[in-house]
């Protein structure tokens, strides 16, 4: 059987740098969208803490205080 011309070490070369600047990319838009969800759960968490913030009638300050001294309780 006849086989194709075999490929010259500097061609294996340059397969190997596209595929690894390839995956570079896919890692990169990977992360971009891990950085996004990670943004969407905590805007998520936020909105959670401000509707009971709301709920509660405190302000940021109030409810800072009380954590606080919940955490000095906490650790006695």
């Amino acid at each position: 059987m006849a086989r194709g011309q075999r490929k010259s070490v500097d061609e294996k070369i340059a397969v190997k740098e596209n595929l690894i600047d390839s995956l570079r990319k896919r890692i990169k838009a990977e992360q971009n969208e891990l950085d996004e969800l990670y943004r969407e759960k905590r805007e998520e968490e936020l909105s959670g803490l401000n509707d009971l913030l709301k709920e509660s009638g405190m302000n940021l300050k109030e409810a800072a205080e009380v954590f606080k001294e919940y955490l000095t309780a906490r650790k006695e």
